[in-house]
């Protein structure tokens, strides 16, 4: 039933890629670096708010506020992908307790709409700390990864990540697992994606995104992104 399953969505995808104009599901990483507002990743992308580019030790990164910015970008980019990793430099410094600055979304081939597959990143935020909860949705999984346990100074630089291996969904801090479980994913079909904040504008995020680099298989934390030079321990 997976097999098929699987088979549909596959059908699907090729066909959401003719409608929507898009390139075959990716067999490479791709890398968005926040240094800009404009063609993150060289997608079309709408701003929304007032986002700021910021200068960091490591080059330049977007703030976001908490209150109404927002990135729209016109690609999922692990559209097809079976397996994946999804890796970011962030700087989350405090606000709402729930926040989401990254959503990939599968878009309505005949309309363009975000549906429910989706893949995302969210902060919690708790008095002067935070947690990491990651979590991914679609046919046949539903399945958030937090530990309000864990918690994380704010206002300073990680590393976070999620994979999935075919088998197992997990979630990282600077390379250290959070929290892991079985699920039955199936690949998602093209959409598009927001930062900053949901994709139906709420949950804002505030704080700041360096980069994002999306990988069509499970890397292992050794060969997950290091955090750049200048940003350990480093805060605003």
């Amino acid at each position: 039933m997976k097999d098929r399953l699987r088979t549909i969505r596959l059908s699907a995808l090729a066909a959401g890629c003719e409608l929507f104009g898009a390139e075959a599901p990716p067999m490479t990483q791709i890398e968005w670096n926040f240094d800009r507002l404009e063609n993150i990743g060289g997608a079309p992308t709408e701003v929304e708010g007032h986002p700021q580019i910021i200068a960091t030790p490591a080059g330049k990164a977007v703030a976001f506020n908490g209150v109404d910015d927002a990135l729209f970008i016109a690609q999922h980019p692990l559209a097809g992908a079976a397996t994946f990793t999804i890796e970011a430099v962030f700087r989350p410094d405090g606000g709402a307790f729930e926040q989401r600055w990254l959503h990939l979304a599968e878009a309505d081939a005949a309309n363009g709409e975000a549906q429910s597959p989706r893949i995302l990143f969210e902060v919690r935020v708790v008095g002067d700390k935070w947690y990491l909860d990651a979590f991914a949705k679609g046919p046949g999984y539903d399945k958030a990864l937090a530990v309000p346990e864990k918690l994380f100074a704010l206002g300073r630089w990680y590393r976070v990540e999620q994979t999935y291996d075919g088998k197992m969904y997990r979630s990282f801090v600077d390379g250290v697992l959070q929290a892991e479980a079985p699920i039955e994913f199936t690949p998602q079909g093209p959409g598009r994606a927001s930062i900053g904040v949901r994709i139906n504008r709420v949950s804002y995020f505030h704080g700041s995104i360096l980069k994002v680099r999306f990988t069509p298989r499970a890397l292992a934390p050794d060969e997950f992104l290091k955090l750049p030079a200048g940003l350990n321990g480093a805060g605003k």
